[in-house]
Order: structure tokens, then C-alpha cells, then sequence
């Protein structure tokens, strides 16, 4: 119903040319998806015929198609890890600075929810993707082929859209953002990066004491402790909840706010993790930080009190620790929470080849 993750990926398909046209934004119980369903099994069929392979299609100017809409629907995170991981498999080369490249240029033209007002049928009866792509044509690479056997310029070029859902696919100059929502922020505390989502966030710039949770556990038991020692100006951070802290890379970035402070109106607090985010969350939330605190990333070594800041116009996340005590601390270390170690099976399989955020989560071997 809005651009949320799964919302999000099918845009970037029909973008990258592996969906057929008009597919990503169908409503579940319209008819058009069923027909939908059957012309892509019909097309699967013609593109084996035919030995078309995937690779044939997906392109880096594809993918580059992929990470344009991306910032144009105002998309999930969640999306980021997915195109670095197709990209990886193609041996196609994708980093967290393309889809900061890719934001600065590009604007938010559709106006649906989670950062817009309108819903995911509006955007489909607005034109969908093909308007979207025609709106911003002079970004997109319009010879790239689709799985049709058209390219993405042919089915820009027979899209109509119609003046009384302009407020839903914005025109060009009428964006809802003039750049995307996305941004990577670099520093001591995410030295292969990090994500925001800053066009559902409302704090830009902001420097506090870090309050430690060690767990989804552990923070569910102590989000709500009315002894927290919490303030509106704290920086709230999990870890051990990346690929294979969790393991798994759970959507659990998106962490309350407390109680006490949600007593108080408080909206929006600086929250930092090594998880994900569901594509519907809003908020001034720092996502999959590189490398995760359970391979040692340096969110393992912060400690309550330590002063933390963010800038989203410096792109950085830091802490005011110093090298001298981090190295003292990684030294002296002890853990304050017991991670899981599987012994055997797909589990240990995973945990001890998962590769970091940046890199896509795939499997290294694959």
C-alpha cells in the first residue's frame, strides 16, 4: 500500500528491466495483476527460448536505471543491500557512494506515503513507473533492453500522463524533494559506511551521549524503564544486530522511542544501528553501520556516556572517543551480552560467510 520495501524493489525491477512494464504498482486485487502473471510466464518461457539470461538484461546502466528510481519514489533502505548484492553476482560494481552520487542529482517526484501523502494505487493510476522514468528521462539510460524486447526509451516514449495526478508523480520542476532521501554517512563509527533515509527524518545535525543496548532483548526490556537514564538529547544505539550479530540482520534499527519521552512529545531522537529498517519507518534513523559491532566494527567498543555526532550535511557519523582509549578498550575488552555461535549447519554456514552491509550481505563464496 506505500513504498516500502517490497513497494520499492518491484519499482527498481520494472526500472532495471526485468519486470514487464506497468507490473510494479498493480494493486493485489485488480485483474491486471493476474494478467500481469500470465504475460510473464508467457515472456519467461520466449526469453528461454531465446537463451536470454539475466545478465543479458541487468546491466551497471541498468542498475543504474534501479538506483535513479530508487531515489525518485523516495524508497526503502532495505533496497540497497538487494542492488549490491544482484550487482555483486554479475561482477558489476556497486558502492554506498553511487547511491549518494545518485541522490544528490536526483529528486523525489513521488509524492506516496511513507514521505509523500498518497498511496501505492495512486502512484499506479497515475502512470506508475513508465511516468516516473519519462519524468526524469534526461537521468535515465533509455537504451537499456527490458525483458519485453524493448528498451526502456521505447516505453517511455508511449507513456500519456495525465494532468490531474500531478500531484501525485510530481513534475520536475514541482519535486516534493529537490534531492533524494538517501545519504551514506562515512566516519569512526561506520568506517565502510552507513545509511539514512533523511527525507522521513527531521533532525539534520545533532551531538549527544550514547545509551548502549546490547540486543533486541535487551532493549525490549529496557526501552520503556522509567529509571532510564535518557534524555530527548541522547543518541540511542544498537548492536549485535547486523548479518551476524543477530544473526540475520533483523529490521529492529527502527527503536522506540521511550517511554518517558514520548510522555513529553518527544517525535524524533538520533537512533544508530547494524540492523535494517523497515521501508515504512520514519525518522532520524542511522542504519547498517560497517563493519557491525559482531565483526568488530566500533560500535562494539562505545560505552553509555560517550559523546556521538552526526552530520548529515558533513555525510558523517563519529564518536569523540579517542584512538588512544578505543585501543585500550579493544584490548580490555569484555562482552556484556552472549552472542549466538551455531556449531553446524546452514547457520554456521551463514554467519561464517555473510559478508557486511556495504557488500550486500550475500554469501561470499557466492
Amino acid at each position: 500500500m506505500v513504498m516500502g520495501s517490497a513497494s520499492t524493489i518491484s519499482v527498481c525491477a520494472e526500472a532495471m528491466g526485468i519486470m514487464l512494464p506497468n507490473g510494479a504498482s498493480i494493486p493485489a486485487p485488480n485483474n491486471e495483476r493476474l494478467n500481469h502473471c500470465v504475460e510473464s510466464g508467457k515472456t519467461i518461457v520466449n526469453l528461454v527460448e531465446k537463451n536470454t539470461k539475466l545478465s543479458d538484461i541487468v546491466t551497471e546502466k541498468s542498475i543504474q536505471n534501479a538506483l535513479t528510481a530508487l531515489t525518485a519514489v523516495g524508497g526503502s533502505t532495505n533496497t540497497i543491500i538487494h542492488l549490491i548484492a544482484i550487482a555483486r553476482r554479475l561482477n558489476i560494481k556497486v558502492e554506498l557512494s553511487d547511491f549518494d552520487k545518485t541522490s544528490s542529482k536526483t529528486p523525489i517526484i513521488a509524492n506516496v506515503r511513507p514521505v509523500g501523502k498518497y498511496q501505492m494505487e495512486d502512484f499506479h493510476k497515475a502512470g506508475g513507473v513508465s511516468v516516473l522514468l519519462k519524468e526524469l528521462e534526461d537521468l535515465i539510460h533509455k537504451d537499456e533492453i527490458t525483458v519485453s524486447g524493448e528498451t526502456i526509451g521505447d516505453l517511455i516514449i508511449k507513456t500519456n500522463r495525465k494532468k490531474e495526478y500531478d500531484d501525485i508523480i510530481r513534475r520536475r520542476n514541482k519535486p516534493l524533494f529537490k534531492h533524494g532521501g538517501l545519504a551514506i554517512l562515512d566516519g569512526n563509527l561506520a568506517p565502510k559506511g552507513s545509511i539514512i533515509k533523511h527525507a522521513s527524518a527531521s533532525i539534520r545535525e545533532h551531538k549527544g551521549p550514547a545509551l548502549i543496548f546490547d540486543s533486541v532483548k535487551d532493549m525490549t526490556e529496557r526501552i520503556d524503564d522509567v529509571n532510564l537514564n535518557v534524555t530527548e538529547n541522547t543518541v540511542l544505539v544498537l548492536r549485535n544486530t547486523g548479518p551476524i550479530g543477530a544473526p540475520g540482520m533483523p529490521e529492529a534499527g527502527y527503536i522506540p522511542i521511550p517511554k518517558k519521552l514520548l510522555e513529553k512529545r518527544v517525535t524524533d531522537m538520533v537512533r544508530i544501528s547494524d540492523a535494517r529498517m523497515s521501508g515504512t519507518a520514519f525518522g532520524t534513523v542511522i542504519l547498517h553501520a560497517a563493519p557491525e559491532s559482531a565483526a568488530g566494527g566500533p560500535l562494539k567498543y562505545l560505552k553509555d556516556g560517550d559523546i556521538i555526532e552526526y552530520s548529515l550535511s558533513k555525510r558523517s557519523l563519529n564518536s569523540e572517543v579517542s584512538e588512544e582509549e578505543l585501543k585500550n578498550r579493544m584490548e580490555n575488552y569484555v562482552s556484556r551480552v552472549e552472542l549466538e555461535k551455531p556449531s553446524r549447519g546452514y547457520q554456521k554456514m551463514y554467519v561464517d560467510n555473510v559478508l557486511q552491509a556495504d557488500e550486500g550481505c550475500d554469501l561470499k563464496f557466492l
